[in-house]
C-alpha cells in the first residue's frame, strides 16, 4: 500500500481543474488519513506553498474530529477559533466550523477568508461530509491573476484611497455576541482596540464599528501582489436591488448591518465593484465535492465562495496561521 507522496512528485503532476493543476487523487486509500496525513505533511507543503490550493481526493475522514486532526498534522499547527466572524455557522469539536450557512438558495461571493479585517488565517482546509443533490460547488479563483485583471485605473484609485468596513451587529444580520463569541462588552471593547477599530454602542444590543483594511497584499512566499479585500461583498451592491431598497428603507444609510467605503468615507461607485465580481466570476475554478473530498487553500493566493445548491450539504472548515 503507497502511504507516501513520491518526493519527485511537483505541482505539474497534478490532475487539472478548470485549467490549474490542482488534484492529488490517492491510489489507494489509507487506513488513517491522521497518519497518511503526519506523513506526507511536508510534501504537501510544498505542494501547497508552489500551488496556492490542492484538492485531495481518496482519503477516508469521517466526522470533524477526523478532519481536525488531518489539518493538524497537515500543517502542523493548531487550528485556530473563530471569533470576529462575518457570517453565520456552527462549532464542531475542536476549532472546526460548518462552513457557511446562508440559505441554499444564495450564492456567497468570492472572497478571501477574514480579508475585511487587518487580522486573517493564513490557510484553510475544507472537508466534503455530505454532498448535496445539485451544485453546491466552493469554487475558488486566484488572487494574483484577480489583481492583474482589474482595470489598472480601478486598482491604483482603491489602493491609493484605501478601505473602511462599517458594521452594525443587528438581529437582521448578526448580532454582535455571535460575531465577537461573547456575552462580555468589556471583551469585545478590549478587542476593538487591539484591532485598532473604532466602536460605539448606540444602545445595549446595537453595536456599530468602522476599521481601515488593506486593499491588496505581497503574498510573503511568492512576493506576487494578491487582491485582498471585500468590499466588492461587503458593499450594499452585492445585494438584490430589491434588498437594498429594503435595507435601505428600515435602516438608512448610517444602520446598514453591513457596508463599505473608501477610507475617508467617499463612496465606492457601484461600477467599481461590479468589475471587481464580473472578474471574480470570469476567473473562477470549480470542481464537484466528493465525500471526503480534502481541499487546502493558502487564503492570500486563493479565494473561494459558495455555490447555491440543493439537497443536504455539509463541507467542514479548519483554519491556521502559519
Amino acid at each position: 500500500m503507497q502511504t507516501h507522496i513520491p518526493d519527485n512528485l511537483t505541482c505539474a503532476d497534478l490532475q487539472q481543474i478548470g485549467g490549474k493543476p490542482l488534484l492529488l487523487e490517492i491510489p489507494e486509500n489509507p487506513t488513517s488519513a491522521t497518519d497518511w496525513a503526519q506523513q506526507n505533511a511536508g510534501r504537501i507543503k510544498s505542494l501547497l506553498d508552489s500551488n496556492g490550493a490542492l484538492l485531495i481526493r481518496g482519503l477516508d475522514i469521517q466526522g470533524s474530529k477526523k478532519f481536525g486532526k488531518v489539518t493538524e498534522n497537515i500543517f502542523q499547527s493548531p487550528l485556530l477559533s473563530y471569533q470576529y466572524r462575518s457570517t453565520p455557522r456552527s462549532r464542531m469539536r475542536g476549532n472546526v466550523y460548518t462552513a457557511s450557512e446562508y440559505h441554499a438558495h444564495e450564492t456567497i461571493l468570492q472572497h478571501n477568508e477574514s480579508a475585511y479585517s487587518t487580522n486573517w488565517p493564513s490557510h484553510l482546509g475544507f472537508c466534503c461530509m455530505q454532498t448535496p443533490d445539485t451544485k453546491g460547488a466552493t469554487p475558488i479563483t486566484d488572487s494574483h491573476a484577480v489583481y492583474n485583471a482589474i482595470d489598472p485605473e480601478v486598482r491604483d484609485l482603491f489602493e491609493s484611497k484605501g478601505l473602511m468596513y462599517v458594521r452594525n451587529y443587528l438581529d437582521v444580520d448578526l448580532p454582535w455576541q455571535e460575531v465577537f463569541q461573547t456575552q462580555d462588552k468589556a471583551e469585545v471593547e478590549q478587542f476593538c482596540l487591539q484591532q485598532n477599530m473604532k466602536f460605539e454602542w448606540l444602545s445595549d444590543d446595537h453595536l456599530r464599528t468602522s476599521q481601515v483594511a488593506q486593499v491588496s497584499l505581497a503574498h510573503p512566499i511568492t512576493n506576487q501582489t494578491v487582491w485582498f479585500n471585500q468590499a466588492h461583498l461587503f458593499h450594499l451592491s452585492a445585494l438584490s436591488q430589491e434588498n437594498q431598497s429594503h435595507f435601505l428603507s428600515v435602516f438608512g444609510e448610517t444602520g446598514l448591518p453591513r457596508n463599505v467605503y473608501f477610507a475617508d468615507g467617499s463612496p465606492i461607485e457601484n461600477a467599481l465593484l461590479d468589475h471587481i465580481r464580473d472578474i471574480y466570476q470570469r476567473l473562477q475554478i470549480r470542481f464537484d465535492w466528493q465525500k471526503s473530498d480534502l481541499l487546502l487553500v493558502d487564503n492570500l493566493a486563493y479565494t473561494h465562495g459558495r455555490e447555491p445548491f440543493t439537497g443536504n450539504r455539509k463541507v467542514l472548515v479548519s483554519m491556521v496561521s502559519l
